[in-house]
């Protein structure tokens, strides 16, 4: 019972939160995409929308699911990608830095512009994901 106890003693009393609880090794951009899928979608029917609780509706969304591509974009970045990749693809820092800053962009904006422009950083991370899974 001692021994129980000592090691209960070193169990953190808050809990702690991470990307998930055993590194599964389950990274895909995919995720970050149906998000911005979602942003980009949202900012489409904007314009058609005409109720102010609608309006806010759609914006409250459409920030969500932009924190969320951040989110997603950070895990893969900061859990996925190694050196070695960045190796082979020197431009993945900044691909990443300007996928992250317009995932920002779309939070203050409903120009579907600069959702597809999300969209199609988003895919350039996709492709040189696939080519570094393929490698394997």
């Amino acid at each position: 019972m001692k021994l129980i106890n000592s090691l209960l003693s070193l169990l953190p009393e808050q809990p702690i939160y991470a990307h998930c609880d055993l590194p599964c090794g389950v990274y895909d951009p995919t995720q970050a995409r149906i998000e911005a899928e979602s942003v980009l979608e949202i900012m489409k029917k904007y314009a058609g929308l005409h109720e102010e609780e609608q309006k806010w509706r759609a914006v409250f969304i459409k920030e969500e699911r932009a924190e969320l591509v951040k989110h997603h974009l950070w895990v893969l970045w900061t859990d996925y990608f190694k050196p070695e990749h960045l190796e082979k693809f020197p431009a993945l820092h900044d691909l990443f830095w300007r996928a992250t800053k317009q995932a920002g962009q779309t939070k203050k904006s409903v120009d579907p512009a600069d959702g597809q422009k999300l969209l199609d950083l988003i895919d350039e991370i996709a492709d040189i994901f696939k080519q570094t899974k393929a490698a394997k």
